[in-house]
């Protein structure tokens, strides 16, 4: 791990970093087939669309859209965030330089607590020789964000303030995205409740944003509310990645960007890392390369696992089988030991090979940072019982905010 020993006043705090990752915010993977995708991610799983961004309407980026057959970002969203899942087209992201190679994940994404924060962390990781891709504020979104890249050349993102979509269900208007920026923002900035107030002084439509619709009937009772599906995604992430140097990345991801080991254990003869930013038990796993023909894993993506906790063990256990009655392909031989801290879970393919995890439950970690020792954690049986005991930190963890749907 790093050795420098500079200390950084963040709002009053001494830190050995000008930020701090408060949480896994957003990711995105890269699709050649949208349409599929798009039945996937958000008929099926229930992420919904927040915006879309046709790229082909705009003219300086023809070049980039040619001969592509959907040309459209697709923000989504299983909560209030504007976004927790970009879904865009892998012919595209290539063009832009987002993603190359074995790169499926065309961002991830981490909260900091402040745009100050997200300035200092510009500076500081230039000055560590990080391949920083560009500051600003991007529309729609509206957070604030530094990019860069780790060893692997993933792409990461700072970011702070990002849009959140009230109970109308409506994103902000096209005609309020004067507010971007394409540069280091000078600080400080004006608040979001001031833009609005600009907004309306210009006299722009607030009710103008986009919002979805859904025209399915709703006919699952879930926790007493009717929903589409049986099951609802709570959480994102863990996110976990295989890595050409564990240890290279482990030094960026712990030793630069702050993340917090929490153990470290052999799969298959291979040393794995998992990390987290709170009291998760792991907000990024580290694989090495190596290890994913052994877990028969998609050849084409350095993404392994990705994360998505749903709101409870029934809704567990009735997610696969809906996902498995929608012609979703299910594995049942990965190891236990690759969802480390979590008892129960599933894994689903997306049409493309991203594997997504669905689970219940992830182990809290206390003040004094030691994880549950493994004599103390449940064991999955292979017949998942109906119901299953409270541990001392089920439901810890579930703090999803507002309605279900």
């Amino acid at each position: 791990m790093t050795t420098d020993h500079t200390q950084y006043n963040v709002e009053g705090i001494l830190l050995a970093r000008p930020f701090k990752i408060r949480r896994l915010g957003h990711f995105g993977v890269d699709l050649h087939d949208l349409e599929a995708g798009l039945r996937f991610y958000v008929q099926d799983l229930g992420f919904r669309i927040t915006d879309v961004l046709d790229l082909g309407r705009i003219p300086p980026l023809a070049k980039l859209v040619d001969g592509v057959a959907d040309a459209r970002l697709y923000f989504t969203s299983h909560g209030s965030d504007h976004h927790s899942l970009l879904l865009n087209h892998r012919t595209i992201s290539e063009r832009m330089g987002v993603s190359s190679g074995e790169v499926t994940i065309n961002q991830l994404t981490w909260q900091v607590g402040s745009l100050r924060e997200v300035v200092d962390a510009h500076d500081y990781l230039k000055s560590k020789g990080v391949e920083v891709v560009r500051i600003g504020r991007d529309m729609p979104g509206g957070n604030w964000h530094v990019y860069f890249r780790d060893p692997d050349g993933l792409q990461n993102e700072f970011y702070y303030g990002i849009e959140q979509i009230g109970w109308q269900r409506r994103s902000r208007p096209h005609a309020m995205y004067y507010r971007g920026f394409r540069e280091r923002p000078p600080l400080p900035q004006m608040s979001e409740h001031d833009e609005v107030e600009e907004t309306l002084a210009k006299g722009i439509d607030l009710q103008s944003g986009y919002r979805p619709t859904e025209t399915e009937t709703a006919t699952h009772d879930v926790g007493g509310i009717l929903l589409r599906r049986p099951f609802k995604i709570t959480r994102i992430g863990p996110v976990s990645i295989f890595v050409g140097d564990v240890d290279a990345s482990a030094e960026f991801y712990a030793g630069l960007l702050g993340l917090v080991q929490t153990e470290e254990v052999t799969i298959k003869g291979h040393s794995c890392r998992f990390l987290r930013a709170g009291n998760e038990h792991h907000a990024l796993a580290l694989f090495p390369s190596s290890l994913r023909a052994e877990l028969n894993l998609n050849a084409r993506s350095t993404l392994a696992v990705f994360g998505l906790e749903v709101g409870s063990y029934r809704q567990l256990r009735d997610a696969i089988e809906f996902l498995r009655g929608r012609g979703w392909r299910i594995l049942s031989d990965l190891p236990a030991e690759i969802h480390l801290g979590i008892d129960y879970a599933g894994f689903v393919l997306d049409p493309e090979g991203h594997c997504m995890m669905l689970y219940y439950y992830m182990e809290q970690i206390g003040w004094d940072g030691r994880p549950r020792p493994p004599e103390l954690r449940r064991a999955a049986a292979s017949k998942w019982p109906e119901q299953l005991e409270a541990l001392s930190d089920t439901y810890i963890d579930q703090n999803f905010l507002g309605p279900l749907g």
